[in-house]
């Protein structure tokens, strides 16, 4: 499994590796919804270090990072409870060994310690991703919706996203 993995906070120091972890992890079908080439240096930049940004790296016994996982607590009042726009990426080479598992554990352990409090996290999965699915379910997300359609493949086909939350 992730036997050896050591899983901290990203720093700005690790854009570059980061970038090359979601760009591989983009380029399997369904892995993430953003194409390789829509993940820049400020993207990841912003991931890493916006306000209200929160951003685990996954380092392998080999020194390398081999998966990554950031989200970011709603920037109006009302809301300000919440976590959203989770994404989470794992080098295709590293994936079936827990490494993503890992990554949401630390996020949702950090989530509980921030002040003020997060309440609840939430995140869309691709139904065509049963198996990211089954990892949220595991982990304790709910469903909670369906949008239809929500999705658009270059070769014309849609996808629905599934909306799955969780309360701290």
């Amino acid at each position: 499994m992730s036997a050896g993995v050591q899983v901290r906070l990203a720093t700005s120091h690790d854009v570059d590796a980061v970038l090359a972890v979601h760009r591989a992890a983009a380029v399997t079908p369904g892995g993430l919804a953003r194409a390789p080439e829509e993940i820049s240096r400020a993207y990841v930049e912003q991931a890493i270090g916006a306000p209200g940004a929160v951003s685990f790296v996954a380092v392998g016994p080999d020194g390398a990072i081999w998966g990554e996982i950031h989200g970011r607590r709603e920037s109006v009042a009302l809301f300000s409870h919440v976590m959203s726009n989770l994404t989470v990426a794992v080098h295709p080479d590293r994936q079936g060994l827990g490494v993503g598992s890992r990554l949401f554990e630390a996020l949702i352990g950090h989530a509980r310690t921030m002040q003020p409090p997060i309440l609840r996290i939430e995140l869309a999965a691709g139904a065509g991703n049963p198996g990211a699915i089954r990892l949220y379910e595991r982990l304790g997300f709910q469903h909670e919706g369906r949008q239809v359609a929500r999705g658009l493949y270059p070769d014309g086909h849609f996808e629905d996203d599934i909306l799955l939350g969780l309360l701290l």
